[in-house]
């Protein structure tokens, strides 16, 4: 369909473009292709059985509430589910009140770009991170600042430069596990943040979709449950969870976890966008939740994801050797790798994808990740869905594309 010549979109529309995994997904179409692109977790671990009787357990219960319209904050179960869950991971003093159920964590990004971004404020955001964030604060007018990151997390001394000299409307880090990153905010730096938010009274949107799935020793307490040691620093957080990861994306369940005001703000846009999310599916979440599985279904995958990681570092290593670097993750779903140009190769993520995929296995180059001076040398692979013997071969394949 030919697209009217009078139709005038919003400005706002020229500041993003379509999602380039999105994008490489198109080309996964290729019979016998080995897929690291995914950014999800692998449906073959989905506690099926679980979900089916937290399912009928609502519509037994209360069919009613389960089937019929909700408040836009949440479904008041799941909401006193959610802040148990915190609980058991640290944050003691969370009530129902202080969260908002969303339509995954996804929405919770979209719900601040609206209530917190005007047009020419600053963000701070990790270099790389998240790719649909930079694309959300972009799209309602955020001039995107980049804080480098190691394996340890932002680095604390370059982001409170950056803090005072730019004063963003709220600085955005993926903590644990980061998306693409995989790195790990050590404790000390978690300190050093949330002591610079508070000297600095600004904003920290910690987004922890990846916190539960660790695979050796837990990591770090969230910034949310270290807020207690540095007082005042709670008011200056928000924090964004999901289930999506850790029991199914299908579900559309997330969380936003933040001050009151804006809390506040954040409903009532949510009542224009969608009214509220399923009630149906907050109705099965809280069952889920209330049903006391998930630890059971966590100790499942994190030893799965755990060992195809492992899997997957070992023959990265054996098999590309100094052509690339990267740093093992301890949980998450990738391996965040930068090409070298060892032996006279071209250090050059897109142009390997390319012809990663003419050799049949896919991943994503690393460029898109960067909201400014995108390293071109770097590229993520996911483990997560992919079955050991599967991940040797598509490590073999992708010696083949260098």
């Amino acid at each position: 369909m030919t697209t009217p010549s009078n139709l005038q979109f919003s400005s706002r529309i020229s500041l993003v473009e379509s999602s380039a995994i999105r994008e490489l997904f198109k080309l996964l179409g290729k019979p016998g292709i080995i897929s690291f692109a995914g950014g999800f977790p692998d449906s073959s671990l989905f506690d099926v059985q679980g979900i089916r009787e937290a399912t009928n357990a609502a519509l037994s219960e209360d069919p009613s509430a389960a089937l019929q319209y909700g408040a836009t904050e949440g479904y008041g179960p799941l909401r006193h589910e959610i802040a148990q869950f915190m609980h058991q991971k640290g944050a003691e003093d969370v009530i129902p009140e202080h969260l908002i159920v969303t339509t995954g964590s996804q929405q919770a990004l979209d719900l601040l770009g609206k209530v917190m971004i005007s047009p020419g404020d600053k963000v701070i955001v990790e270099s790389p991170t998240f790719l649909s964030a930079i694309q959300c604060f972009r799209l309602y007018g955020a001039e995107l600042i980049s804080a480098p990151v190691d394996a340890n997390g932002v680095k604390t001394d370059e982001l409170e430069q950056l803090i005072a000299q730019h004063k963003p409307k709220f600085v955005y880090l993926i903590p644990t596990f980061g998306n693409p990153s995989g790195a790990l905010l050590s404790a000390e730096r978690r300190i050093q943040v949330l002591a610079m938010a508070v000297k600095h009274k600004t904003l920290i949107v910690e987004d922890d979709p990846y916190g539960d799935l660790y695979f050796g020793e837990s990591p770090p307490p969230s910034l949310l449950a270290l807020t207690a040691k540095v007082p005042g620093s709670r008011e200056l957080l928000v924090h964004c969870g999901s289930l999506s990861k850790i029991l199914s994306p299908g579900l559309r369940v997330g969380w936003m976890i933040g001050p009151e005001q804006l809390l506040a703000k954040a409903t009532m846009c949510k009542q224009f966008s969608d009214a509220h999310t399923s009630t149906f599916a907050q109705a099965t979440a809280a069952q889920y939740l209330k049903s006391g599985r998930m630890p059971g279904t966590l100790t499942k995958v994190r030893a799965v994801y755990a060992q195809r990681a492992q899997t997957m570092g070992e023959a990265l290593r054996i098999t590309l050797g100094s052509a690339i670097e990267f740093t093992q993750p301890q949980g998450g779903l990738f391996i965040w790798a930068k090409l070298t140009g060892a032996f006279d190769k071209p250090a050059d993520g897109n142009a390997l994808a390319k012809r990663a995929i003419e050799k049949g296995v896919a991943f994503v180059p690393g460029t898109p990740f960067f909201c400014s001076h995108p390293d071109p040398a770097t590229f993520r692979l996911s483990f997560a869905t992919v079955a050991e013997d599967k991940i040797l071969e598509g490590v073999n394949r992708l010696a083949q594309a260098l």
